[in-house]
């Protein structure tokens, strides 16, 4: 079952690399924009990345791998896909920048031990079968004191669950997203794994996209749809992502959010 789940990722993957136009991707939108929120609070996380080795993996379109590679590190990018390496290989020509790709073929990462400085993963850890065996290869190939760093989805929030109802052409049907006992079992590999979530109140913007704007979430991928949007655009958002900042420190009412970034290093060797 699981070859069956990880043949029908990479398929759909590649048709979606199929659909992209390279110069329409957001790369530096991806992280510095106005909704970006995940991401630049990874970026605060991360610190300075030149010449840093850096492992993307599930890299998508490759906008993160890119990114990382405009910021100085040694970035190898991974993914399920063939076509969406090919795409994020065009994606660094474009942006006159260099960066390894890598095909996974299922839960194992092709890699040595000790091998990176840093792990990225964004969207990728809810579309894997074996959880365990991702978190324990992660482990394995930091090198010590080595940060991972993901962004996935929360199993819990009412208005995100309608919207996975009616997205049903964008996304794929074995996707899980995470739940506590998930971040429980990440702990038990990195001890020292922190969480913070992000988006309540703000999704409201959804709301508009669907009510106001009247976008299908079959027509555009509200997640991408975000990244349009400027300071200028949200002016009356932003102060709702201030206020999410605070309720989102909330037990419990945190796993309500849309989104959770985790994070956590590998331990030092004694």
């Amino acid at each position: 079952m699981r070859d069956n789940v990880l043949h029908e990722e990479a398929t759909f993957h590649d048709q979606w690399a199929a659909s992209e136009d390279v110069d329409k991707v957001k790369t530096i939108e991806s992280f510095e924009g106005a909704a970006a929120v995940e991401n630049r609070f990874i970026l605060t996380l991360l610190g300075d990345l030149t010449n840093k080795t850096v492992l993307d993996v599930g890299c998508g379109l490759g906008e993160s791998s890119v990114y990382f590679a405009l910021k100085g590190a040694q970035v190898t990018a991974t993914d399920l896909s063939p076509d969406m390496l090919k795409f994020t290989e065009a994606l660094a020509e474009r942006h006159g920048t260099k960066l390894k790709t890598a095909l996974l073929d299922g839960g194992t990462l092709p890699f040595a031990d000790n091998s990176f400085d840093v792990i990225y993963l964004a969207n990728v850890i809810h579309h894997i079968p074996d959880r365990k065996l991702i978190y324990s290869e992660m482990n394995r190939v930091l090198k010590p004191g080595g940060m991972f760093c993901s962004i996935d989805p929360i199993a819990y929030n009412p208005v995100i669950n309608v919207y996975r109802r009616l997205a049903t052409e964008v996304r794929t049907i074995d996707e899980s997203p995470l739940t506590t006992k998930d971040f429980a079992d990440i702990k038990a590999v990195f001890p020292d794994a922190q969480h913070r979530q992000f988006w309540l109140l703000t999704l409201i913007l959804f709301v508009k996209y669907f009510l106001i704007d009247r976008v299908h979430p079959n027509q555009d991928r509200y997640w991408k749809r975000i990244l349009d949007q400027s300071t200028f655009s949200l002016w009356w958002w932003t102060p709702l992502e201030r206020l999410d900042r605070i309720l989102l420190r909330i037990p419990l009412l945190n796993w309500l959010a849309w989104n959770i970034v985790i994070w956590g290093t590998k331990q030092q060797q004694r």
